[in-house]
């Protein structure tokens, strides 16, 4: 059955919530993404702040999306090397988007309720995350790069533990150095 809206209708709005996904993830990543921001990127898109969520269910799936844009956009020009130097650098970006770095630890500490907007992304996102790391780590394991006493799988999650545990840490003391501890914990942790 043909849709009651004409297609330039669904275009537009398709155009207009891909907006409000890239304003957002912009304010959030310098301004945070409590408070003043939802008004902030209102402002910048043209529209009230009330009508973002004629786009989105509510603030959570909104959070959602621009958590997945970050990802997108993290990982788009670093494929080529999928893996642990993704991890470190991408630990480098974090430091430069302090607000959205925020937002990735609350929202992942939150949705760990099956019943939570974020519960399916963040689910998938770690199972993707261990499991590119896992293939790598395979690899470096049969080139004899890494240790083999422990299952590549069981590395990879520790990888991503220490990972989140600095990044967590960064939160409260912007002097830890998440990037530098992450590589000297994968020397240590691959060393065959």
């Amino acid at each position: 059955m043909p849709s009651s809206k004409p297609r330039g209708q669904y275009a537009k709005g398709a155009e207009r919530r891909e907006q409000i996904i890239q304003t957002a993830t912009d304010v959030f990543a310098t301004e945070g993404f409590e408070g003043t921001a939802l008004k902030r990127v209102a402002e910048l898109v043209g529209v009230k702040e009330a009508t973002l969520f004629h786009y989105f269910r509510g603030k959570q799936e909104l959070l959602t999306a621009v958590l997945a844009e970050r990802d997108r956009r993290s990982m788009a020009p670093m494929d080529k090397d999928a893996g642990l130097p993704l991890m470190v650098r991408s630990a480098e970006r974090n430091r430069a988007e302090p607000g959205l770095t925020t937002l990735y630890a609350v929202a992942s500490a939150t949705a760990n309720d099956p019943g939570h907007d974020s519960h399916g992304y963040f689910k998938d996102r770690f199972a993707e995350v261990v499991d590119v790391l896992t293939v790598d780590i395979e690899r470096r394991q049969a080139a004899g790069q890494a240790r083999t006493d422990l299952p590549a799988k069981d590395l990879a999650r520790l990888v991503v533990a220490i990972s989140d545990g600095l990044q967590l840490q960064w939160l409260y003391d912007k002097e830890v150095d998440v990037a530098d501890g992450l590589s000297q914990f994968i020397d240590v942790l691959m060393a065959p």
